[in-house]
């Protein structure tokens, strides 16, 4: 009786604690692994891994925590199915140029939370995060789209917090340039 209410007890724990998070979990999957059905199945074993290791939760803020999971369970998932990531160093003379300043120019003073707002640019913003190297990429989803702070960002990734801020600077600079990239596409073939 007794492994029963400990059981029980470990269910209603794990549904207060990472239930409530299952959308960021999927969005984070889906942005690493770049597919539904991956991140699906990327969420269910985070899902798995984390009501395992519940009682070694310490805080009362399970997002973090279960967001570290999931990116875990993404990376485990990519190297099992052998999928890589494009890896693209950044240059600031490739990636910082003129594109980025169209982008700048056309979008305003909006930042990448701010487009990501606006219906009519989320195609746009959603293929150009699509492209950003993935250490750039995941940085930019936990911030601008989960809305989480820098330390919990450091935490969760297993990087300084400097380190998370110039990825994340770096990240929105090619993620403009990749959006003045596109624009300019589109104004050619006009």
């Amino acid at each position: 009786m007794g492994e029963d209410v400990t059981e029980q007890e470990q269910t209603r724990r794990f549904r207060e604690i990472a239930l409530p998070h299952l959308d960021a979990a999927y969005n984070l999957a889906r942005w690493l692994t770049r597919d539904a059905h991956d991140a699906e199945d990327v969420v269910q074993d985070a899902c798995l891994r984390a009501f395992r290791a519940l009682s070694g939760f310490r805080g009362d803020n399970g997002r973090p925590w279960l967001l570290a999971i999931v990116r875990n369970a993404s990376y485990d998932f990519l190297r099992q199915h052998r999928i890589s990531d494009a890896h693209v160093q950044y240059d600031e003379e490739l990636h910082g140029g003129a594109a980025a300043g169209m982008a700048m120019s056309v979008l305003g003073d909006g930042d990448p939370a701010t487009l990501l707002s606006r219906a009519d640019d989320r195609r746009l913003v959603n293929a150009a995060l699509a492209r950003l190297p993935v250490e750039f990429r995941e940085v930019v989803v936990l911030r601008d789209i989960e809305d989480l702070s820098y330390r919990e960002i450091a935490d969760i990734v297993a990087i300084p917090m400097g380190t998370v801020m110039s990825r994340l600077a770096r990240g929105r600079k090619l993620l403009l340039a990749h959006l003045g990239e596109t624009m300019q596409e589109s104004a050619d073939g006009m």
